[in-house]
């Protein structure tokens, strides 16, 4: 069998057309549906739910498509930071990049903790760090292999927690009309109290938070894209289907959820990772008399967190890689191995998630909370950077002479996608914790804002520093250094 071909940036092509579809509809689908989507119906109520996840769906669907539009015609690893520094500047660019590897090396850590949290539902009395250990070298171990071995466990994983979804809804629906599960509840749990929409539209914008979360990984394709055997073929495709699926599996399952169970039922208001009896799936298996149902959820959750962590792993490590070949990160890691891994760039990041991981464990906790409350905004921020270089990107497209109808993909409603994805993300990012700012509580407010500040600082830090050296000069359609 031969070798995959390398692309322009050194990585081996490894990553094929299924392994992509994939990877576009599992990055998105975790514990955010399968546990917080509860919390989400609990707070804003069956059809404030579903107005949040709908418009947030909506964005998503708009800037992976401004992402597509890119990645197809300029697919490497840098992905949206390679396209900060080309088409807005290279103090945005660094911004960007430091900005997303720092959010998933902590998300690695996030995952890490829930794993131990995961398995004590089986070993209760197994210290949870043994587990997260174990997890930690099982996923450095497979990235380690090749982006072709990343790729076969994350589809895998992914398939995992597709079928649970899809499964979930064919019980749902059966639920809603009779057919399983006893009396059919009709609308009743939309009228009942404040239902539909519990709390107007503050409540709808405290679930866009959820949402955001929960969406978030859809972008790791722009990553994937530098690994794609056929990136101008499959990218495309990939994008086109993240609407239906976006549409089935989460507007989907949170309409199934609104009308199976009230908004009231004190199970979704203590919807947590840790307690996999309160994920509104769990409820709706047991209902439908599928025997073992916290069981069976519990080891899809657990699909579900080893696939954020694998992820995790492989979208840092190809940031840090990129930042290294374009002067942003020191050299080393800009290496590879000869299975053309960037090993140096993933072990820090590795490093990084059992650093957060230990500091969950010791004492309180109390650097953790805070590392997790400076990552909180990191994904927001970065899926504001892809906006924003679409802008750019299909501005300097035009300006260059170049065709249109060239392009591999081409975002159907620019340049009114950017800009609605841009203004919606600025109103989910301010009010991020619009309460605490109401209540005058400051250091709610500093913990869940901090990670604006310190994106700034970045750009300010490297405009400062490198300000009178001469730009590197990048070729804005291939991302080659002249």
């Amino acid at each position: 069998m031969s070798e995959p071909a390398p692309s322009q940036d050194g990585l081996k092509r490894g990553l094929k057309a299924r392994h992509l579809q994939m990877i576009a509809i599992g990055g998105s689908i975790g514990t955010g549906l399968f546990v917080a989507s509860g919390g989400a119906i609990a707070d804003a109520g069956p059809g404030g739910a579903l107005i949040a996840y709908g418009l947030i769906g909506l964005m998503v669907l708009l800037l992976m498509q401004s992402l597509g539009e890119m990645s197809a015609r300029l697919p490497v690893a840098g992905s949206f930071q390679t396209y900060a520094t080309v088409f807005v500047n290279r103090h945005f660019g660094f911004a960007i990049g430091w900005n997303y590897w720092f959010n998933w090396a902590i998300t690695v850590a996030a995952e890490l903790v829930a794993a131990g949290i995961i398995m004590s539902y089986w070993f209760p009395n197994s210290p949870s760090w043994i587990w997260a250990a174990l997890f930690l070298a099982l996923l450095t171990g497979l990235n380690a292999l090749s982006a072709k071995a990343f790729g076969e466990g994350e589809y895998w994983l992914a398939m995992i927690k597709v079928v649970t979804v899809i499964v979930f809804l064919i019980c749902g629906v059966a639920m809603i009309f009779g057919i399983i599960g006893g009396t059919s509840p009709g609308f009743s749990n939309w009228t009942e109290g404040e239902a539909p929409i519990v709390g107007g539209w503050l409540s709808i914008v405290s679930v866009f938070m959820i949402a955001g979360f929960s969406f978030q990984g859809t972008e790791l394709i722009g990553v994937a894209a530098g690994e794609a055997e056929n990136p101008k073929r499959d990218i495309p495709k990939a994008i086109k289907a993240i609407f239906w699926r976006i549409m089935l599996f989460y507007i989907g399952a949170i309409f199934v959820i609104g009308m199976l169970i009230p908004y009231l039922d004190p199970s979704l208001l203590s919807s947590e990772a840790s307690d996999i009896a309160t994920s509104p799936f769990t409820l709706v298996f047991e209902r439908a008399g599928i025997a073992f149902a916290a069981a069976l959820m519990n080891a899809v959750i657990l699909s579900a967190i080893l696939s954020a962590g694998n992820s995790g792993l492989y979208a840092s490590a190809r940031m840090l890689y990129s930042m290294a070949l374009d002067g942003k990160a020191p050299k080393i890691f800009g290496r590879l191995n000869r299975r053309g891994v960037p090993m140096p760039a993933m072990l820090l990041t590795a490093s990084v998630g059992l650093f957060g991981f230990l500091t969950a464990i010791i004492g309180q906790g109390a650097a953790y909370t805070w590392l997790l409350n400076v990552s909180g905004l990191s994904g927001f921020i970065a899926w504001v950077g892809i906006a924003v270089c679409h802008y750019q990107f299909r501005k300097q497209y035009i300006a260059s002479g170049q065709d249109l109808a060239k392009l591999p993909y081409k975002a159907p409603l620019f340049p009114l996608g950017p800009i609605l994805a841009f203004v919606i993300l600025i109103v989910v990012i301010a009010g991020q914790n619009y309460q605490a700012v109401i209540e005058g509580n400051l250091l709610q407010v500093v913990s869940s804002y901090i990670g604006l500040p310190i994106f700034l600082l970045l750009w300010l830090g490297h405009w400062l520093a490198t300000r009178k050296q001469p730009a590197v000069k990048i070729d804005p359609w291939t991302a080659k250094l002249h």
